[in-house]
C-alpha cells in the first residue's frame, strides 16, 4: 500500500508538472521544406526538359531578384532570431514589465519609439516581437514594436537621407508617418484585437528560462526553431515577390504616375509586392521620379510594415487568421498616415 501511494503521488506530481509547464517548442520547418521542394522540382524540370530555358532573360531576372531579396534579408533574419533566442533564454521576464508602462494604452507608443533601437529590417522584427509576447508583453505593444522597428531605426533613416539629399522633410515625414501607423495599429489591437486570432502557443505566457535547464541549450533550441520556421517563409515570400517583379511590364508603372490618388495607391501596392528590404527601399523610391513625393512616401511607409515576405512571416509566426486581418488594417492606416503627413510636410 505504501508503494502504491508513493507511485500515485509521483504520477500526480508528474501530471501537475506537465500541466504547469509551458508548451515545448517543436521544430516544424515545413515552410523551408516547401521551398526546398519547389527548388528540387525546378531542378528536375530543367534536367528533363533541358536547361536552355534557364538562359532566358526573364528567368535570369527572376533568379536574380529572388536571390537578392533572400540574401539581403537573411542577415537581418539571423539577427532577429538570435535576439529572440537571447531574450527568451537570458533576459529576466520582469524586465519588460518594469520598462513598459503598466497601462497598455501607454505601453504602445513607448514600444513604438523603442523600435528605433533595432537596426534591422522587418525580417528581424517578427521573431523579436514573437519573443516579447511569449515573455508577457501585451501583444498591442509588441505589434507596435514590430511595425516601427524596421521603419524608424537609424540605419533606415540614414539611408533615406542619403537617397533624398537636401530633403530633410522626407526623412521627417517617414519617421512621423511610420511612428503614427505603429501606434495607431497598437491601439487598434487593444480596441478590436482578439487573442483567438493568434496561434494557441502565443496565448500562453512564458517566463523564459526554466530552472534545471541550460540557458545556452534554451538559446540554441529557440534560435533553431525560429530560424527554420521563419527562413522557409522568407524564401517563399522572395519567390512570390520575384515573380511579380518580372511579370509586370514597365509601361504599367508609367500609367499610374499621372494621377495623384492612383499613384499613392499604386506605389503602396507595389511596396507590398516588391518586398524590398527597408534599408534599400528609399533608393527604390527615389528612382521613381515620375511619382509624387506623397506617393513615394507611401511606398516607404507601407513597405517595411506590409510586404509579401512579411505577410508570410507573420502568418507562420502568429497565424493566418491574424496575418490577413492585421496586414490589411496596417495597409489602410499606413496609406492614410502617408497622405495626411505627406500632404502637410511635402
Amino acid at each position: 500500500m505504501e508503494k502504491t501511494d508513493e507511485l500515485v503521488g509521483v504520477a500526480e506530481g508528474v501530471a501537475v508538472a506537465r500541466v504547469g509547464s509551458p508548451p515545448v517548442r517543436r521544430i516544424r520547418p515545413w515552410p523551408l521544406c516547401a521551398a526546398l521542394a519547389i527548388a528540387a522540382g525546378a531542378a528536375a524540370v530543367s534536367l528533363v526538359g533541358g536547361a536552355q530555358w534557364l538562359d532566358r532573360p526573364a528567368v535570369q531576372a527572376w533568379r536574380t531578384v529572388c536571390l537578392a531579396i533572400t540574401v539581403q534579408a537573411l542577415p537581418f533574419l539571423l539577427l532577429g532570431t538570435a535576439l529572440s533566442g537571447a531574450i527568451n533564454a537570458f533576459v529576466p521576464a520582469e524586465l519588460f514589465t518594469r520598462v513598459l508602462p503598466r497601462r497598455a494604452a501607454l505601453a504602445v507608443p513607448v514600444a513604438g519609439v523603442a523600435g528605433a533601437v533595432l537596426p534591422g529590417c522587418e525580417c528581424a522584427s517578427v521573431p523579436v516581437a514573437n519573443s516579447l509576447i511569449r515573455r508577457g508583453v501585451t501583444p498591442a505593444a509588441a505589434f507596435a514594436f514590430l511595425l516601427s522597428a524596421p521603419a524608424i531605426n537609424p540605419v533606415v533613416l540614414t539611408a533615406t537621407a542619403v537617397a533624398f539629399p537636401g530633403n530633410p522633410a522626407m526623412v521627417a515625414a517617414r519617421l512621423l508617418a511610420s511612428l503614427a501607423t505603429a501606434s495607431a495599429m497598437g491601439w487598434l489591437w487593444l480596441w478590436l484585437g482578439k487573442e483567438k486570432w493568434l496561434r494557441p502557443a502565443l496565448r500562453h505566457r512564458h517566463t523564459g528560462h526554466q530552472h534545471g535547464r541550460s540557458r545556452r541549450h534554451e538559446f540554441r533550441l529557440g534560435f533553431q526553431h525560429d530560424f527554420l520556421h521563419a527562413g522557409g517563409f522568407l524564401v517563399l515570400g522572395a519567390m512570390a515577390a520575384a515573380t511579380f517583379n518580372v511579370a509586370v511590364p514597365r509601361p504599367v508603372l508609367d500609367t499610374f504616375s499621372g494621377s495623384p490618388w492612383l499613384s499613392v495607391l499604386f506605389l503602396a501596392g507595389l511596396a507590398v509586392l516588391l518586398a524590398v528590404c527597408s534599408e534599400a527601399d528609399a533608393f527604390v523610391a527615389a528612382s521613381l521620379a515620375g511619382f509624387s513625393p506623397t506617393a513615394r512616401l507611401a511606398f516607404m511607409v507601407v513597405g517595411p510594415m506590409v510586404d509579401l515576405k512579411l505577410i508570410a512571416l507573420q502568418a507562420g509566426t502568429f497565424g493566418r487568421a491574424f496575418a490577413w486581418r492585421f496586414c490589411t488594417a496596417t495597409t489602410v492606416v499606413a496609406v492614410a498616415a502617408s497622405v495626411l503627413i505627406g500632404g502637410a510636410l511635402l
